[in-house]
């Protein structure tokens, strides 16, 4: 439908109770990287305002989940060191299932789920959520059955303007920048008497 990064509705985002990411091509620019002394060693790239995303989603109390239809331990390790529980590395054709477990296990209903994806793989599970997003160089199906389209490519931010447009619908983000500048404050007071 979309294709453009417009706000998103309040009642739209006010229904979400989880965040769910694809990886290759959303969090990472898409890139495979490889080297090491046998050529085997796989790296990617991440964008640190991403997670500054997920840590703002946290705050908000809304659980953020992976899933990617490829297994990938730079992946593994950078959802571990934000703190992201729900890491699934699936067959490309298992992410249906794999949300679906997801879903189950926090007590939402698909309507309550944000999946922001890129390509193919991701079309069944954007096809079911209530908050179909894609990033700006997803493949035109993706566009076509996402509702909000962000004008970021996948590793260049594209999660954090997602969550920041989430958080703006649901009246959330200012507050949220507020407490995290308090809580900075407070440590700098706790610290030094200042």
């Amino acid at each position: 439908m979309s294709g453009e990064a417009v706000g998103l509705r309040p009642d739209v985002a006010d229904r979400i109770r989880v965040v769910l990411l694809d990886s290759d091509g959303v969090m990472t620019d898409g890139g495979l990287y490889f080297g090491g002394p046998d050529g085997r060693t796989e790296a990617r790239r991440f964008h640190v305002h991403d997670g500054t995303a997920i840590h703002m989603l946290r705050r908000a109390g809304i659980p953020v989940a992976v899933v990617s239809g490829k297994v990938s331990a730079p992946a593994r390790q950078r959802a571990d060191a934000l703190g992201i529980r729900e890491v699934h590395q699936v067959d490309p054709h298992g992410k249906l299932v794999a949300v679906a477990g997801i879903l189950e296990r926090i007590g939402a209903d698909w309507d309550e789920a944000a999946y922001l994806g890129d390509d193919l793989a991701d079309l069944p599970v954007l096809r079911k959520v209530g908050l179909p997003a894609a990033v700006a160089n997803a493949v035109p199906e993706i566009k076509e059955a996402a509702i909000w389209c962000g004008s970021t490519v996948g590793g260049q931010g594209a999660v954090r303007e997602f969550v920041e447009a989430l958080l703006r619908a649901r009246g959330e983000w200012t507050a949220l920048v507020e407490e995290y500048v308090e809580q900075c404050q407070a440590e700098l007071e706790n610290q030094f008497g200042e």
